[in-house]
């Protein structure tokens, strides 16, 4: 059976296998920001995600977080059960950055008191827009039990990932998460885990060691990502 791309977006294309339930999926260095408006391409930037993210899947797994993961399968590409996204972006913050920040008015670098599990729709014409609970059952979205497990399995993950990058140097600021559904109707982590889609500062330096160099054309975007990828495999 010829593989056919099911799905090309801002950082990865999606293919079929001869397998109807593994998809596999390849990294590219495309670099977008604010919904594509920036974007730009970055040598090695996919390797580095995938080798990232196919790190994080299997810690989680290691840890019994179950996702979509099967196996990277070459520097760009990995195997992944075929699942049906729930469009939700799940945001778990450790400490106030970004759009938080500008939110509630409090400085970059603020602790939060305890985490925060927010949700955005995944819609890029609307923005992705934050929504609470009683707007995602509105439009049908997520049942009331679905956003509980996504809140739990949102704070395990971060509570494995707080406990991985600790010794390693690494300020977890916040991440976002996506879930999707496999045949038998269980949730399951998908997407990725990388520099793309988390905030993560050197422990020291509060120096920015994720995507937000590209947002603010602080420079060196791979060779933060590159040093986030030894930080994982120094210990």
């Amino acid at each position: 059976m010829m593989e056919n791309i099911l799905y090309e977006g801002k950082a990865k294309i999606i293919y079929t296998t001869e397998n109807p339930e593994i998809i596999r999926v390849a990294y590219k260095n495309d670099t977008t920001a604010f919904n594509g408006e920036k974007f730009e391409k970055l040598e090695g930037k996919g390797q580095l995600n995938n080798e990232i993210s196919s790190y994080f899947f299997s810690y989680l797994k290691e840890q019994g977080i179950e996702s979509h993961f099967v196996k990277k399968i070459s520097n760009t590409e990995q195997l992944v059960r075929r699942v049906d996204i729930v469009p939700l972006e799940v945001v778990t913050r450790n400490i106030a950055a970004g759009s938080l920040s500008k939110r509630i008015g409090w400085e970059e670098g603020r602790k939060m008191p305890e985490p925060i599990v927010e949700f955005y729709f995944k819609n890029d014409d609307l923005g992705d827009p934050m929504l609470a609970d009683v707007h995602i059952q509105t439009l049908g979205l997520a049942t009331e039990s679905d956003l509980e497990i996504l809140r739990k399995k949102a704070l395990e993950v971060n509570n494995h990932l707080l406990n991985l990058l600790e010794p390693r140097g690494l300020l977890l600021v916040d991440f976002k998460l996506e879930f999707g559904r496999d045949a038998s109707g269980q949730l399951l982590l998908a997407d990725e885990i990388s520099p793309d889609t988390c905030r993560f500062w050197d422990a020291e330096t509060q120096e920015k060691l994720d995507k937000d160099r590209f947002r603010r054309d602080l420079g060196g975007v791979t060779d933060a990502y590159a040093e986030v990828l030894r930080r994982l495999n120094s210990i």
